[in-house]
């Protein structure tokens, strides 16, 4: 019988360890415990607990096929950094190509042969050529891999979010070649604010942060006997790399856009990714279509 704060608490941990799942056990008996010891700690009132409430209902409300604004809300406070970065790079202990997959990628982007360009509509952009180098930890090139990438355009809209753009603009999927190795064509990509209209605005207003990502390429690496690898390339020279807003930015991270001689401007990036043996499973996209 219930009858004080405590009581809550624990009548709720001896149900959970009805949960067939040790795994499930795990996690939400700490869940329980942290949630329930962050009310207590904060004296969280009613009022305030039913502010939460709507403003998770929010979070699922605003998600739809071009959105996903749960995702975005756990980047803006750092958890999917924080996650990337415990389960890569030998759980943390050196430092990782791995990152965050982001609220932006589709599935089934079509497939590209090496060197072609993944610019589908007239898309404004000063010209990009990008080397992608992909490499096991012992630094023997993977044959084979599939990476997947995806980008928004100069003006800092993804093709799902512009109905102006055609559709799977600046997306493709190509295969390393023998030497571990993709190329292909695209614009120069520009930084962005994040979608600052629902429950991720609202916090950042909250803190007086900014809104805005550095300028980045994803990739999505891909090949049986690896882990999943999602990642993002940040331009060095852009101006908000030490306050991303989604706390993406890391050292191994940061390319530099090699400017090319000539007029008008033409650039280059290459960069080198490392995989590691693991589950070779593909994540749920985040996104599935258009904004209409």
């Amino acid at each position: 019988m219930i009858r004080t704060p405590d009581d809550v608490t624990a009548a709720v941990l001896r149900e959970i360890e009805h949960a067939a799942d040790p795994r499930f056990r795990e996690v939400m008996s700490s869940a329980v415990r942290h949630l329930h010891g962050w009310a207590r700690e904060v004296h969280l009132t009613e009022a305030e607990f039913r502010k939460a409430a709507a403003i998770v209902a929010r979070m699922g409300q605003l998600t739809d096929k071009s959105h996903n604004e749960v995702v975005l809300c756990a980047g803006s406070i750092g958890l999917s950094a924080l996650v990337c970065l415990m389960n890569n790079g030998e759980n943390g202990a050196r430092e990782t190509t791995a990152n965050l997959l982001g609220p932006f990628w589709r599935a089934g982007s079509p497939r590209m042969k090496n060197g072609e360009s993944i610019v589908r509509s007239p898309t404004r952009g000063e010209p990009l050529s990008v080397t992608a180098h992909v490499r096991d930890p012992h630094g023997n090139p993977v044959a084979g891999a599939d990476v997947d990438v995806w980008h928004a355009s100069a003006e800092g809209l993804y093709e799902n979010q512009d109905p102006q753009q055609a559709d799977m603009n600046l997306r493709g999927t190509f295969t390393t070649d023998s030497d571990g190795t993709v190329r292909f064509h695209t614009v120069k990509p520009g930084g962005y604010p994040i979608p600052a209209n629902g429950v991720a605005g609202d916090l950042l207003r909250a803190q007086g942060r900014h809104n805005m990502r550095p300028a980045h390429l994803h990739f999505l690496i891909h090949k049986s006997g690896y882990k999943t690898q999602f990642s993002q390339v940040y331009a060095s020279d852009d101006p908000n790399l030490d306050t991303d807003a989604q706390f993406g930015v890391t050292r191994a991270l940061v390319g530099t856009y090699v400017r090319e001689e000539g007029e008008p401007p033409r650039y280059a990036l290459d960069h080198t990714f490392v995989i590691e043996p693991g589950d070779s499973s593909m994540p749920q996209p985040p996104i599935t279509g258009k904004a209409t």
